[in-house]
């Protein structure tokens, strides 16, 4: 499969929401993105700045679904947040719906997509965090397949306009 990718540092919870938010601004419908990393490397913050890119109102809280495991929010295209955490066994992704929910029109972003097989997947953006500092994160972002390949290229050229 083809993939490009590239790496960004934030210095602050803030930069991690602006980088999510930039990201949604550029999202089409279908996307999925795959975001893994430890607890606490700032996954839900850019899912924050990821669902205010996608102009999901500011009244809308977001927050983990660790216990809910998908939580729903409408924007230019609805926000699925999943979160497979405490998913233990792949019956379970059947069970909360991520296969209609991936296949669905809005934009969906995965916290802890580690977790999915392999070959679950075809085109999505996926982002690996990791903790750096109290604040600073080192963010992985690879895509796969032709048009997320082309989504990083956008990603890249807004970055590089930033800094």
């Amino acid at each position: 499969m083809i993939s490009k990718q590239i790496q960004i540092i934030t210095e602050s919870l803030e930069e991690t929401q602006a980088l999510g938010r930039k990201i949604g601004m550029l999202l089409e419908a279908g996307t999925v993105v795959a975001l893994s990393g430890d607890l606490g490397s700032g996954k839900t913050v850019f899912v924050q700045g990821l669902a205010r890119g996608l102009d999901v109102p500011n009244e809308y809280y977001i927050t983990s679904p660790t216990y809910t495991l998908l939580n729903e929010y409408p924007g230019r295209y609805t926000l699925f947040h999943v979160d497979l955490y405490r998913i233990e066994n792949p019956v379970d992704l059947e069970d909360i719906g991520l296969y209609e929910t991936i296949d669905s029109d809005g934009v969906v972003a995965v916290e802890w997509a580690d977790k999915l097989q392999k070959d679950f997947l075809s085109e999505y953006i996926a982002l690996h965090f990791e903790i750096l500092g109290d604040e600073s994160r080192k963010i992985v972002i690879t895509g796969y397949g032709h048009e997320r390949c082309d989504l990083i290229e956008k990603i890249q050229k807004i970055y590089e306009e930033k800094t």
